[in-house]
């Protein structure tokens, strides 16, 4: 396996491990793992194992294979160092975002690694924005408008924490800005 693809592939991995574990006790792991504004002070471990944990099939499968494929891409672009940075930095800033933002809802607790996963794809949104991507495998559309598309609607969808969301893509927006800027890829 090439060398970039082989964090990401790690990553993914671990998510589903951690699902299957907490398959079978799913509440117990959701409020152990999980980040919650009401519990964070007492368990703070949670801003970063809720990045590990996810709630049904879809929400793992859409997240690792986001995280699959983007992230093995951007690794390749800035190497892995950057590619673990943009990850962590990109989940840590959803999960504070998410705590400063979500005072109405105290008692919710916030697990997946959307706010990473976002990261991921913010950056190369900034660093190859007409890169064609397949909605559904068949639709193609620029990286970019992918993005800014899945942002929106998954910030309209009952029951998500866009605030994650946000947090993680200011961050690759600007890490994506930073990488460009310093002129080491070449973007089409």
């Amino acid at each position: 396996m090439a060398d970039y693809r082989r964090q990401p592939f790690i990553f993914v991995i671990v998510n589903v491990v951690i699902r299957f574990i907490n398959y079978y006790a799913y509440v117990q792991a959701i409020y152990l793992l999980g980040l919650s504004p009401a519990t964070f002070l007492h368990q703070p471990w949670t801003i970063i194992t809720n990045l590990f944990v996810h709630g049904s099939f879809w929400h793992l499968f859409a997240n690792m294979l986001t995280l699959y494929f983007f992230g093995a891409y951007l690794a390749r672009l800035v190497g892995n160092k950057k590619f673990l940075f943009v990850y962590f930095a990109g989940g840590l800033a959803g999960n504070i975002m998410l705590l400063l933002l979500s005072p109405v809802f105290p008692f919710s607790v916030a697990i997946g690694a959307s706010g990473a996963v976002f990261a991921l794809t913010g950056a190369l949104a900034v660093m190859v924005p007409r890169m064609k991507v397949f909605l559904y495998f068949i639709v193609p559309v620029p990286l970019w408008m992918a993005v800014l598309g899945g942002f929106l609607i998954l910030s309209l969808t009952p029951g998500i924490a866009w605030q994650g969301h946000l947090g993680g893509l200011l961050v690759g927006l600007a890490a994506g800005y930073i990488f460009r800027g310093r002129g080491r890829i070449f973007i089409p």
